[in-house]
């Protein structure tokens, strides 16, 4: 049984989309079979509980650094979140990149397997293409495949690889798969090799829920999971009552830690009228709530107040005068 979804869920509650909150929440071995029916071909039509079996590898999430060339960790353990065998990846002379979530899947065979990586964006990035990035990533898994899992000129025993990109705070859910395609030119002559070795997911979700149908599955568990809008509470009557995550309550302790760190992010809206320049609002009590936030970080977290503001994501501009009232 599942004893880590629950608390998960209730330590994220608005917290979600924070990086490491949304990779605990995606690393859920039952939340990886629904995304891998809905996007690998190779499980199209499975149930989740026939899937999770064929993931491999304990899950940890947190950046593990394993050199290429290394073997995988798989079968350790039969932990149901997941952190794969390779969620650093570097090469001399080429630079550090870091996988969210990275593991091998058995497939139906019982013998082949495929490499997932899945990866967690809050929007989509502003300063590069997303689907440059992915590229690169999917790249990499291909390459570092080599002296692990095949070696010399063994290129036929390479691995299918997809690399899954779940991006939030989207105008609209939308989903692509970006793979290599044989473009006749001249003649018909068939090249022998595996076009299907190369795979890109774009999931892109809405901040608006989706509604409850078999089509719209995915986008709405993940919705849910990495929703600032629902309670946790919320979250987990949705997972409990429509899909088939098993669920159990642990770890309280950080379940209250994070509901308090997660108030902070309830003043969002009253915030954002600050920095639209309702300073003076400061002075003239309207943005306590802000200034409560600030202190249950301090407390829960034993922060201070300047690591605090960072987390609410106050300019620095702006820190003085709630410093100046925090006093």
């Amino acid at each position: 049984m599942d004893t880590d979804i629950k608390n998960v869920v209730r330590a994220s509650d608005k917290e979600a989309q924070y990086d490491e909150k949304a990779k605990r929440l995606l690393g859920n071995k039952y939340v990886l079979a629904y995304i891998l029916i809905n996007t690998v071909d190779e499980f199209e039509g499975m149930l989740p509980e026939e899937v999770v079996p064929c993931i491999e590898g304990e899950v940890i999430v947190g950046a593990v650094p394993v050199e290429p060339g290394l073997t995988n960790a798989a079968n350790q353990d039969s932990g149901m979140r997941i952190v794969g065998f390779n969620s650093e990846n570097a090469e001399i002379n080429e630079g550090l990149i870091r996988f969210d979530i990275v593991f091998y899947v058995r497939m139906k065979d019982g013998l082949s397997q495929m490499i997932i990586n899945v990866e967690a964006q809050k929007d989509e990035p502003a300063e590069y293409d997303i689907l440059n990035r992915a590229i690169f990533y999917a790249s990499r898994l291909i390459s570092s495949q080599k002296e692990r899992d095949f070696t010399n000129t063994n290129y036929n025993n390479i691995k299918r690889v997809f690399s899954i990109w779940i991006c939030m705070n989207m105008s609209e859910n939308n989903l692509d798969h970006v793979h290599l395609i044989d473009d006749k030119l001249l003649g018909k002559y068939k090249w022998k090799g595996k076009l299907n070795l190369l795979n890109i997911i774009l999931i892109g979700l809405s901040n608006d829920l989706t509604e409850q149908n078999r089509e719209a599955e995915l986008y709405r568990l993940l919705g849910t999971l990495l929703s600032r809008n629902l309670s946790a509470d919320e979250k987990l009557s949705i997972i409990e009552s429509e899909y088939s995550i098993p669920i159990e309550e642990s770890i309280k302790e950080a379940v209250n830690v994070m509901c308090n760190l997660s108030q902070g992010i309830r003043e969002e809206g009253r915030y954002e009228g600050l920095r639209e320049g309702r300073y003076e609002g400061i002075k003239e009590g309207r943005y306590e709530g802000i200034l409560d936030s600030i202190r249950n970080l301090m407390e829960s977290m034993g922060w201070s107040s300047e690591q605090a503001m960072k987390a609410l994501k106050i300019p620095e501009t702006e820190q003085m005068d709630y410093a100046k009232m925090l006093d």
